[in-house]
């Protein structure tokens, strides 16, 4: 079969450049797109990963899918739809690649029913920090990196194929807009939701909300059908988010439920401008993506022409708050109030998830690195965009204050973005021992950055 030529051969390419990158040198992915918002240092070596971002294969049998680490869901997404199938979760954005919502984390709108992107994961091929491509699964040889790849952002290894859970899909997604005037109401309703799966008779595929603020909040509760009367199109001018404090009902493709986030950056485009009117009839709708938004973000931490837009208008410097929490949901409105009186950024995203249970006997597996509890409600809480620092305080100290607040409420934070835990707390939070002895294992030399270097120093 051509495409497992080509890939292997891929494999060979991608081992050989990982080879030539001299000891001692940082080892980097050279890739196009990333979703990361750690500023980090341009890296000195890349590892060419050209030939791994396509679908291997499908198998609508099985309802599996084969596909290089580097694919993105955009590309999966196209691929699995024309069987009527989709992966069990998936990320919000277009580029966020298969390989890196494993091992960075993942999640979405039927994260409460399905988990985390890596828990369908049937198996997966390693290339690991001493240059040998392994697979992994959840029993045998290589079970430890399995168990410990989810969440270790390149620290372990990179995926070159991962084998995935697929399910069945219809065409379309009914959406009900449910409006809370009452944080503890709302977090209710997710605990009858998530424990029954429907809401007033009428079963839930997945459920994800907005906060606008304590006394207004919405859940949206999707659900796949073949049968609507029309549908609703947020590609053009029409903004997503806005639709939920006008549309009590609402109805997408099934398509562009899945990206119904992506085209405005969940609400972040209007920092571009992009929802202004006029500016969005101008805006090609080919480039309203989250990838050229985040490119412009990049840009800007380059070049720094708002930073000093602000200066020269005599504004105070401002810190950057770009942040996706999970909070226990017994503990999920008391957090909202504090984010809201202490940092006051709106709107802000509400994603249910619990970790998966399998479908016969036997509770939830736990991961170490992002150690979860079995059983257990959370609700993801993301908020992207910046604050003023205040006089006599310091860059990062509001992140360093969420930061606390999420682990006195139970909680963890994904390593996306900027993190500032002294290591002994971060190795107590991220399985810091469970870590360092499947690095020892894989990664004798220590080729590979290291979690805390990555997540934390940024190297």
């Amino acid at each position: 079969m051509q495409a497992v030529r080509d890939h292997d051969l891929a494999v060979a390419q991608l081992r050989r450049s990982y080879e030539a990158v001299p000891a001692g040198q940082p080892v980097r992915l050279a890739k196009r797109t990333s979703n990361l918002f750690r500023p980090r240092s341009a890296p000195s070596s890349g590892l060419d990963v050209s030939g791994l971002g396509g679908v291997l294969g499908i198998d609508p049998v099985a309802r599996t899918a084969d596909v290089q680490g580097m694919c993105t869901y955009e590309r999966l997404v196209e691929a699995t739809l024309a069987h009527g199938l989709m992966p069990l979760v998936v990320p919000q954005l277009r580029t966020i690649t298969l390989g890196g919502a494993v091992t960075g984390l993942g999640i979405e709108s039927t994260s409460f029913r399905n988990g985390l992107p890596h828990e369908s994961v049937i198996e997966l091929d390693v290339l690991t920090g001493a240059g040998e491509v392994v697979t992994a699964r959840p029993e045998g040889e290589h079970a430890d990196l399995y168990a410990a790849f989810p969440n270790s952002l390149g620290s372990l290894g990179y995926a070159t194929r991962l084998r995935i859970e697929l399910q069945p899909v219809r065409r379309y997604v009914a959406l009900r807009n449910l409006r809370f005037t009452s944080l503890t109401e709302l977090t209710g309703a997710i605990g009858e939701i998530a424990a029954t799966r429907a809401w007033a008779g009428e079963s839930v595929d997945a459920m994800d909300g907005v906060m606008f603020s304590p006394g207004e909040a919405y859940l949206t509760l999707a659900t796949f059908t073949d049968d609507v009367s029309g549908v609703s199109d947020y590609t053009g001018q029409d903004i997503y988010y806005r639709s939920l404090r006008r549309r009590p009902h609402d109805a997408l493709t099934t398509h562009d439920y899945l990206w119904r986030w992506d085209t405005d950056w969940f609400w972040c485009s209007a920092a571009f401008g992009a929802q202004h009117p006029v500016v969005r009839r101008l805006w090609p709708a080919r480039w309203r993506r989250s990838d050229v938004y985040h490119r412009i973000v990049r840009l800007e931490h380059r070049h720094r022409v708002a930073a000093r837009i602000d200066r020269w208008r005599g504004q105070p410097a401002r810190e950057r708050v770009v942040q996706d929490v999970e909070v226990p949901l017994a503990r999920t409105a008391e957090f909202l109030h504090w984010f809201a009186r202490r940092v006051g950024m709106t709107p802000v995203w509400l994603c249910p998830l619990r970790l998966r249970e399998p479908a016969g006997a036997g509770s939830a597996r736990s991961w170490p690195l992002y150690p979860l509890r079995p059983g257990q409600d959370y609700v993801n809480i993301g908020f992207w965009g910046s604050v003023p620092i205040a006089e006599g305080a310091a860059d990062g100290d509001v992140n360093r204050e969420i930061e606390r607040a999420v682990s006195e409420a139970g909680g963890h934070k994904s390593l996306y973005s900027d993190a500032y835990y002294d290591r002994e707390s971060f190795d107590r939070l991220y399985g810091g021992g469970t870590w360092r002895a499947v690095r020892e294992r894989y990664d004798p030399e220590h080729r590979l950055t290291g979690l805390y270097e990555k997540a934390v120093a940024r190297a």
